[in-house]
């Protein structure tokens, strides 16, 4: 069973940067992707990124492309997401997940999550 344990949320004002870690440890393999996820206060949970862990493909949801880059050091076996130009439309809990499914490598669909991470809060002041 993959195991995600998640870090580096904050409160930061706009127009700042945050960094959230995920390592992952426990049944990983080449087929499976990481997906980052974010939850706001009365919203449905929506996908920002993915990242193939044998490949290195990414998926980024527009309203983050070009603000948001998700990258891993397999020999830490952690993904980040590195976030910038933060707005406080990106105020939310932000979460990790695992999955071998399509929908999660190529589009961060939460249908190909198996395994959750715990949540980080992220909270942009303007």
């Amino acid at each position: 069973e993959v195991q995600l344990v998640v870090s580096g949320g904050g409160s930061v004002q706009a127009g700042g940067s945050l960094r959230l870690s995920c390592v992952v440890s426990g049944g990983w393999t080449s087929r499976n992707c990481i997906g980052w996820f974010r939850q706001a206060p009365g919203k449905e949970r929506e996908g920002v990124a993915a990242i193939s862990r044998g490949g290195s493909s990414t998926y980024y949801d527009g309203s983050v492309k070009g603000r948001f880059t998700i990258s891993q050091d397999h020999a830490k076996n952690t993904v980040y997401l590195q976030m910038s130009s933060l707005t406080p439309e990106d105020t939310a809990m932000y979460y990790c997940a695992a999955g071998a499914s399509g929908r999660l490598c190529a589009r961060a669909d939460q249908r190909g999550v198996d395994y959750w991470g715990q949540g980080t809060q992220v909270t942009v002041s303007s």
